[in-house]
């Protein structure tokens, strides 16, 4: 049998980030399987209240709580959570840069957009000098 193309699975421990609703974009840890639709999910960290949440709402990511026992409440999940450095490896990750990156463009305001514009012009501008200079 060949090995399987799937490397996140839906378990307790699993830590997942909320996609959708008032919570998107905050990360939580499934603390307990409720059906094939839904999981509890407890962020004690990230201000995510203990809640059934379903699973078209959550996207898993590649961390995961080591040794969580099944319904651990939000005391024993936070504690995890610090010992393991969940949230900081998580601010780390490319997938949490890039989120953040986006979302700081969309913030910006139009001025800021058009000196955005300016400083690629500029670099640009350097680069191509600096090419034609190379070759010269």
């Amino acid at each position: 049998m060949p090995p399987s193309n799937f490397k996140r699975f839906v378990e307790v421990g699993r830590v997942v980030l909320i996609k959708d609703g008032p919570l998107a974009g905050r990360i939580a840890v499934i603390a307990e399987i409720i059906d094939h639709n839904r999981a509890i999910i407890d962020g004690p960290t990230t201000d995510v209240p203990r809640q059934a949440f379903p699973y078209r709402h959550l996207t898993l990511t590649n961390f995961k709580l080591t040794k969580l026992p099944r319904a651990a409440g939000t005391g024993a999940i936070r504690k995890q959570v610090e010992a393991e450095g969940i949230v900081e490896k998580w601010n780390k990750s490319s997938w949490a840069q890039k989120r953040a990156a986006v979302q700081k463009r969309r913030s910006l305001t139009d001025f800021e957009r058009f000196t955005v514009m300016l400083a690629k012009k500029a670099r640009a501008d350097r680069v191509r000098k600096a090419v034609k200079a190379a070759k010269a």
